[in-house]
């Protein structure tokens, strides 16, 4: 398998989950909505340990590239088949997330930051749905140098597909312009995912898009211009519940979720990454797109029975 060595690369925020199920009254004291994703403000920071007195809580490493970079391994099941490269802190927590990515298999080259500590997501469960609120940290402070080490670029060098969640975006757009730049000049698939609704919206604003059907708004994403014409542009958009829709050719396709009954979710935690998880693994393949697609709504519906972005010790997928 030593064609698949290294071939799918992310980039994005380490962050070590705290994840509890929590009350109505908690959600509410932190202004938080379920079903969504922010940045921590000064107003969240005591909810951490708030969250750890008051509920029980669970430690996993998250960050959504993360996510989905250990969950195309495990679906691949080729060891070193991924790599993966973000910031953390000197700490415990760092060590915790390094054992267990480099157990998942996957290929961490993560820069360490001196001051600041890991970056830590906290999952706020009601009803099987999250919230999340991060608190970037160590994560916070990735930076090009690291990228440009040939050690680092080596990964870059090796990769043909890339990946990046936009929440990397608030991070080091230097680091993800540079290997988009490296990307288009080798001819290899680089794919970023608008991640967060505060980021899709923004994106959706600056573009003057009037319209908020999202049948729409994927053939025009998709029809946007390219820097390198190699591959044609695919948007895939996932709606929880809902179908998957994805956009080429001018055309629309939509492909349903696989049905799960209310007793069975757990939480949603990690839903979306894993769908492009399982989408990356038959993508490297060289799949067609639905299969990519009825792959990704496999791994999302193992995610959603269990807690936090964790799945048994093989996938079931043929």
């Amino acid at each position: 398998m030593a064609e698949y060595e290294g071939i799918l690369l992310g980039m994005g925020n380490p962050l070590l989950d705290i994840s509890a199920v929590v009350d109505e009254d908690f959600l509410k004291k932190y202004d938080v909505q379920l079903n969504n994703a922010i940045l921590a403000e000064d107003k969240h920071l005591p909810m951490y340990d708030e969250m750890s007195s008051k509920f029980t809580v669970e430690y996993i490493a998250g960050g959504a590239t993360q996510n989905s970079i250990r969950v195309a391994q495990w679906m691949l099941q080729i060891p070193g088949a991924t790599s993966y490269m973000g910031c953390i802190g000197k700490d415990k927590y760092g060590e915790e997330m390094t054992k267990n990515s480099k157990s998942a298999g996957v290929n961490v080259h993560y820069y360490v930051d001196e001051a600041a500590p890991t970056g830590t997501c906290a999952v706020c469960v009601v009803g099987g749905e999250r919230s999340l609120i991060a608190n970037l940290s160590a994560a916070n402070c990735y930076k090009a140098d690291h990228l440009k080490k040939p050690e680092n670029w080596a990964l870059v060098e090796k990769a043909k597909y890339i990946y990046i969640a936009g929440f990397f975006l608030t991070v080091s757009p230097e680091s993800i312009q540079l290997v988009a730049e490296h990307a288009a000049a080798a001819n290899k698939v680089f794919t970023m995912n608008l991640s967060a609704p505060f980021i899709s919206r923004t994106f959706s604003k600056v573009h003057g898009w009037e319209t908020d059907n999202v049948e729409e708004i994927a053939i025009k994403i998709s029809q946007w211009p390219k820097a390198s014409g190699t591959y044609k542009r695919i948007t895939v958009i996932t709606q929880g519940a809902d179908p998957v829709v994805v956009a080429q050719d001018g055309k629309v396709s939509k492909y349903p979720v696989i049905f799960l009954p209310k007793e069975k979710l757990v939480d949603t935690n990690g839903a979306g990454d894993a769908f492009v998880g399982g989408f990356l693994s038959q993508l490297v393949k060289e799949k067609l797109i639905e299969e990519c697609v009825r792959a990704g709504c496999y791994a999302s519906n193992v995610i959603i029975q269990r807690s936090g972005c964790t799945y048994p010790e093989k996938p079931d997928f043929s």
